[in-house]
């Protein structure tokens, strides 16, 4: 039996929402502080609280068991998050809220075309005009005039 917390689309809008409640509380968070040095307080927290559910839950698993390329990958994957934290953080520093979080959903479009690329990923023509729109509104939203 399929249940709401069972789909992708429930923890996509959770994902949404609570991405959301970052760049709000981020924003008055990084009020007083150094940009990099809040990057790194919220990545402790972070931290500390996947590894309490981890453990709470007994999802560990034997490091050996995963394969190099697993760990490249999530390596890169953690290499790639740090640097966008810190250039969002970075950004919510100068910029307002409400234009920095379209700039940064632009990974939506970007996502679209790497799928493509590097997964061999298909769109159909409604896809694509998905990804020209979430663009297009990304640059409208982030537009100040």
């Amino acid at each position: 039996m399929t249940t709401a917390f069972s789909t992708w689309q429930f923890w996509a809008i959770l994902s949404a929402v609570f991405a959301a409640l970052t760049a709000i509380f981020a924003k008055v968070g990084i009020e007083n502080i150094n940009s990099d040095f809040a990057t790194l307080i919220r990545t402790v927290v972070i931290l500390l609280v996947l590894a309490g559910i981890v453990a709470a839950t007994g999802q560990t698993q034997a490091l050996g068991t995963i394969s190099a390329k697993t760990y490249t990958f999530l390596i890169l994957s953690g290499l790639a998050t740090g640097a966008s934290w810190l250039c969002y953080f970075r950004a919510l520093k100068l910029g307002n809220a409400a234009q920095v979080a379209p700039i940064d959903k632009l990974s939506v479009v970007l996502v679209a075309v790497f799928g493509v690329i590097f997964l061999g990923e298909r769109l159909s023509a409604a896809n694509w005009l998905g990804v020209a729109l979430i663009a297009a509104g990304a640059v409208l939203v982030a537009t100040r005039s």
